[in-house]
Order: C-alpha cells, then structure tokens, then sequence
C-alpha cells in the first residue's frame, strides 16, 4: 500500500470507529480494552456490532503501525516532512 492508500484506509476505518463511539456512547479505545478482556455485551442485539467494532479497532491499530513504519522507512530526517508530502488532486 501507498502512504496515500494507507492514510486514506485509516480515515475510512475512524469513520466507522467514529459512528460506533456515538452509537454507544464510548470511546473505542475504552469499548476495545473491555472486550479484549472478555467482557460480554449488555444486550444480545449489540453481540454483531462489538464483533465488528472490534474488528475495525483491530484494522485500525494495524494501519496505524503500518503508517508509522513506512513515515520511518521514508524519512530520512525525523523533523523533515520531506518525502512525505502527498498533494492530492
């Protein structure tokens, strides 16, 4: 993946994070810790979209670490924006 592809994966996922934060009223970093740890959804209608909550979570976090990656592979000079600057059209 291009930085560009992989900067536009991770807006699209906080998208999705950003819709499941204001359907339950937390933060997904918060809703992710819990059910990692195995806590189980108050109501079974919600079992679906915690599977898929944390999926996302999980995508995101990968993207991220892959952003991360390929900025340091890039930049020669961790003060310079040089090389990494996408201007799209």
């Amino acid at each position: 993946m291009t930085l560009p592809e992989i900067l536009s994966d991770i807006h699209a996922l906080e998208e999705d994070l950003l819709a499941f934060e204001r359907k339950y009223g937390i933060r997904s970093e918060t809703f992710y810790a819990a059910y990692a740890a195995g806590e189980e959804p108050e109501d079974d209608a919600w079992t679906l979209d915690f599977a898929e909550w944390a999926s996302v979570y999980r995508t995101w976090l990968e993207r991220q670490a892959t952003y991360r990656d390929e900025v340091q592979r890039r930049q020669g000079d961790p003060r310079s924006l040089s090389g990494l600057i996408h201007v799209s059209t």
